[in-house]
């Protein structure tokens, strides 16, 4: 059986036609195991996005397999799609995404309604998400009424409302400062250790590289090299 997350093999992601084609992947291979904390790492148009977005099911390879849990997700229908996201997958982005007109209980809580999960259930483990990325007793806080920061724990907070095995952030510091993104990569790092998640995040800010398990840097589309990373302690 395979024991991997995330496996990519050739993956290639081709937008346009003819003379107006661009490569946005080319032959992109790499495997993930566990609890990992991954950063793909790259400048602007290197295929991070769209890397997250293939491994996500949001978009679909135009060569290549990318298996998760053991399985190929290529030909996977929207409906099949729709339930591997809900119980198995959580997204965290640049922009926070949550509801402005719901409370951070309220934001976190909807992703579990969505997933039929039960009333009481629903209560009590919004709760306890809130309070493992510690904000919960902001919990009854609008977004307005939070700092970024705060907001970006929120939205990892809703990401792992369903107990995903995997995580996939998009740029999830884009919008911090310095010391907020410490903050937050600290705490995307202590998770995969506490809660055994695997975590893929897209990024090109520099901090991120002293937290992550695994460095997958690409360019232009491709994997240019894959390495460990020596962790800060902090």
């Amino acid at each position: 059986m395979d024991a991997s997350v995330v496996k990519a093999e050739n993956v290639e992601r081709v937008y346009g036609s003819g003379e107006k084609q661009v490569y946005a992947l080319q032959g992109v291979s790499f495997e993930v195991g566990p609890g990992t904390f991954v950063a793909l790492k790259g400048r602007s148009g290197s295929g991070k996005t769209t890397l997250i977005n293939c491994i996500g099911g949001l978009d679909k390879p135009t060569k290549g397999d990318v298996s998760l849990f053991g399985q190929r997700i290529n030909d996977y229908n929207e409906r099949q799609m729709t339930e591997l996201r809900r119980h198995k997958l959580g997204f965290v982005f640049q922009s926070f995404s949550l509801v402005p007109t719901f409370t951070a209980f309220e934001n976190v809580e909807l992703s579990l309604r969505l997933a039929g999960t039960a009333s009481k259930k629903r209560v009590s483990r919004a709760q306890e998400c809130l309070d493992l990325v510690g904000v919960g007793k902001w919990a009854k806080h609008m977004p307005y009424e939070m700092s970024g920061g705060q907001q970006q724990r929120v939205a990892i907070a809703r990401a792992l409302a369903n107990s995903p095995q995997l995580v996939l952030a998009d740029e999830p510091t884009g919008e911090l400062d310095s010391q907020t993104a410490r903050q937050v990569l600290h705490l995307l790092r202590d998770l995969t250790r506490r809660e055994g998640v695997t975590i893929i995040m897209a990024t090109h800010d520099p901090l991120s590289l002293e937290y992550a398990d695994t460095v997958i840097e690409l360019k232009d589309g491709k994997v240019e090299v894959v390495h460990q990373q020596a962790l800060v302690q902090v």
